[in-house]
């Protein structure tokens, strides 16, 4: 049987599981009360294919269009111009809508906003239930979502107590809890500290590792795309860069155009470059650093 990451790396000649083609969503902003309204275009053009189980970062800055695209992944959106495909239905079929949110399940940045249980386990089971999963499967899928994002020996606990990044991974193990098999995490660590940060990224790497999950992962924080498979840059709502995460960072003036932050150990690699110590382009590790300068 094949792991999830050869899966990953054999289905590239495949259909993608998300699709979009020419993909545009405008609406109207009112300025002052009295005025006109303006017409405002969050995202255009947009053209992309994630293939199942790949690890996808979508980074930008504030504004760039890069929440409202997750939006339309997961149908809360629908574009106003082009189509986005989830497992090849289309968005706007309202019939599919259903489907596609079972397909492609959403964390938010703030888990206060998805936790509604009084108990981590009970919050965690309340997707399936609204699903109809019987009772015997709800708690086995209980179990191994919260096994799988570290928080089993929290299960009995009140989502209250917990600290900002347990409570971020209660929320997407409530989400998997519901067996997508794509997971959209929209800036999940904006409001965390390093420390929640790290244990949210860890268990969604381990997500998408073990169990295959498509993840997208939606950030303007450089050193969180480090390990995904493909990265996707938007800017002004356009998809301006894509590529392998050594391929992006090996853009360290476009990135720097974009007002981007290069993570500082590909900056400092970055630097030695252009004083002519001998290093490949966009170095991504401390490790690989420290291995390049000793070899």
């Amino acid at each position: 049987m094949k792991s999830a990451r050869m899966q990953k790396k054999a289905g590239n000649n495949v259909m993608g599981m998300i699709r979009a083609a020419g993909l545009g969503y405008e609406y109207l902003r009112y300025e002052e009360e009295g005025q006109e309204p303006e017409v405002t275009k969050a995202i255009e053009d947009v053209s992309l294919e994630i293939q199942k189980s790949q690890f996808i970062a979508v980074l930008g800055h504030n504004g760039s269009g890069k929440s409202t695209l997750a939006k339309h992944i997961n149908a809360l959106l629908v574009p106003t111009e082009g189509t986005m495909w989830v497992d090849d239905m289309k968005t706007t079929d309202e019939e599919d809508v259903w489907k596609i949110r079972q397909k492609a399940g959403m964390v938010f940045q703030n888990p206060d906003n998805q936790i509604i249980g009084n108990v981590v386990e009970e919050d965690v089971g309340f997707g399936p239930e609204n699903l109809g999963v019987p009772t015997d499967e709800i708690w086995k899928r209980v179990e191994e979502s919260l096994t799988a994002t570290g928080m089993i020996s929290y299960r009995a606990h009140s989502p209250n107590k917990l600290s900002g990044g347990q409570k971020q991974r209660v929320a997407i193990a409530g989400v998997m809890a519901m067996q997508p098999e794509c997971i959209v995490l929209d800036e999940p660590t904006a409001m965390l500290d390093p420390n929640g940060r790290k244990e949210v990224l860890r268990a969604v790497r381990k997500l998408n590792e073990a169990k295959g999950v498509t993840v997208i992962l939606i950030t303007h924080y450089m050193e969180e795309v480090v390990f995904a498979d493909r990265v996707f840059v938007m800017d002004n709502g356009k998809l301006v860069m894509q590529g392998t995460p050594r391929e992006i960072f090996s853009e360290v003036e476009k990135l720097k155009e974009l007002r981007l932050d290069v993570p500082q150990v590909t900056l400092l690699a970055y630097e030695l470059r252009k004083n002519g110590v001998d290093l490949p382009e966009g170095i991504l590790t401390i490790e690989e650093l420290v291995n390049a300068l000793c070899h």
